[in-house]
């Protein structure tokens, strides 16, 4: 008889796990339809970077890191980044949470399975290039709900824009692919279905 595992009871109560819940917003996001979202960027930059930039990287594994990488909030929900790095020392102090809330995902699952699976969770063991692809896919997915957000004229998300443009500079300085993403991509993530239809 094998012993039951909580781990995808965690995994299936993404969908509850509100974001943005300190903001008002036009519509509401999970952090399960996030991670897809991230995944997809993920993908497509592995993809641009590998074509057009000479890298050499899997495009699969990059999506997997992307659909894991909030596992903590699980156990931790969904931390408003302003709170989260409003100074050094409550940024290390979440870290430290979020680090044992992976170990805790982790340990939910049989221990043969376990090595295989940390590399994907708990995020100290991601290769540091693959992290950089799924940061950068974290912020192009607030970056396209940002857009729309402000689409609707929601005046909350201008600060949320501000910052973002910031990061994604920085970004874009040191990896050409999110460069490319975004004027491949973005600007069709704010039409209407009917010029969407239209520019097809």
């Amino acid at each position: 008889m094998q012993q039951q595992s909580t781990f995808m009871a965690w995994i299936t109560r993404m969908p509850l796990l509100k974001r943005w819940a300190l903001m008002h917003c036009f519509q509401e996001e999970n952090v399960s339809e996030h991670c897809h979202q991230v995944a997809v960027i993920a993908y497509m930059l592995v993809v641009i970077k590998n074509k057009r930039y000479g890298s050499n990287l899997n495009p699969e594994h990059a999506a997997t890191l992307a659909l894991f990488h909030e596992v903590s909030e699980t156990k931790l929900q969904d931390m408003n980044s302003n709170t989260k790095y409003h100074n050094p020392e409550f940024t290390q102090a979440f870290k430290k949470l979020e680090n044992l809330a992976e170990k805790e995902c982790l340990a939910t699952l049989p221990e043969d399975l376990r090595e295989e699976m940390a590399p994907l969770i708990v995020q100290s063991q991601v290769d540091p290039e693959y992290k950089s692809i799924v940061k950068a896919a974290d912020l192009l997915q607030a970056y396209v709900k940002t857009a729309n957000e402000l689409r609707f004229n929601n005046d909350e998300f201008h600060h949320v824009k501000q910052n973002l443009d910031e990061k994604l500079e920085l970004f874009k300085q040191t990896m050409p692919e999110v460069k490319c993403f975004m004027e491949i991509f973005l600007d069709s993530c704010t039409l209407t279905l009917d010029k969407l239809s239209q520019s097809e």
